[in-house]
């Protein structure tokens, strides 16, 4: 299961996706969440499931690392499902004592699931195609103007990077604590869930432990390369807005745009 957790990893490449500027592709993600929730009908739906099918294409991410990320959420997608089913109120299709299966409820719950993992997926595509220095500059460049009211933009900028570079590093540091466990005869797997609780308690102290002595490192080498925060710092690569992204911006707009037209027509 961790294994499946691809979140804050990067996959290199020269697609026009990873040469989007940063701040285009954070703009792009915003517009595209909102956009998804307000989508109302199939229509709206089936456009931006296109969409994301492009933006797939166009990155050249491998189709079996997107599913392998979306794994670890089917158990959340399957219990808003269940929830939305049976109760959701409607047109009774199925009615069994107290459980009624109504066909708005399964409409209702179809739409949810979709939304969710176009949502996650659409929100992935981010971190697959951008670096995380990328990612911190675009971040402080969108928030700069917040820096006139004394807003630390360059703080949050980093702590949001280091916390998406630190994933992949924690779910890699847990893997090997779980095979030195298993390899002592750890047991994981069978028990009830009390007792896979309790044979995790080897694995999360051992995984504190390390994550603190890698926050240390980390502070001592950020303060022997003399940070001091984003006072007076300069960057090696500017960011820079071209033609391409200009283009995306306005098939961002015309996307919110065709899916106010299609409530107002259609819903």
């Amino acid at each position: 299961m961790l294994r499946d957790i691809t979140l804050g990893q990067y996959f290199p490449g020269d697609t026009i996706i990873h040469r989007l500027d940063p701040r285009t592709k954070l703009i792009m993600v915003v517009v595209y969440i909102v956009a998804l929730f307000m989508a109302k009908t199939w229509t709206a739906y089936a456009m931006m499931f296109v969409l994301l099918v492009c933006l797939i294409a166009a990155s050249r991410i491998n189709l079996k690392v997107i599913l392998r990320g979306l794994r670890p959420i089917l158990i959340v997608v399957a219990l808003t499902v269940l929830l939305n089913i049976f109760l959701t109120d409607g047109e009774v299709l199925v009615s069994f004592w107290v459980i009624k299966i109504t066909r708005e409820g399964l409409v209702t719950a179809a739409k949810t699931a979709l939304r969710l993992i176009m949502l996650i997926t659409g929100t992935f595509m981010l971190t697959y195609t951008t670096s995380p220095i990328a990612l911190t500059d675009g971040i402080e460049s969108l928030f700069k103007p917040l820096s006139v009211i004394k807003f630390p933009v360059h703080e949050l900028a980093m702590i949001m990077s280091i916390a998406l570079r630190l994933v992949p590093a924690l779910i890699e540091e847990t893997q090997k604590i779980m095979s030195a466990q298993k390899a002592r005869g750890a047991d994981f797997e069978t028990g009830n869930i009390m007792h896979r609780a309790k044979a995790l308690l080897p694995v999360l102290v051992p995984l504190f432990i390390n994550s603190f002595r890698r926050a240390d490192d980390l502070a001592d080498a950020m303060e022997s390369r003399c940070y001091h925060g984003g006072t007076g710092r300069t960057r090696m690569k500017q960011l820079h807005f071209h033609y391409r992204d200009v283009i995306s911006l306005a098939v961002g707009a015309a996307i919110i745009t065709a899916i106010v037209f299609i409530n107002r027509l259609l819903w």
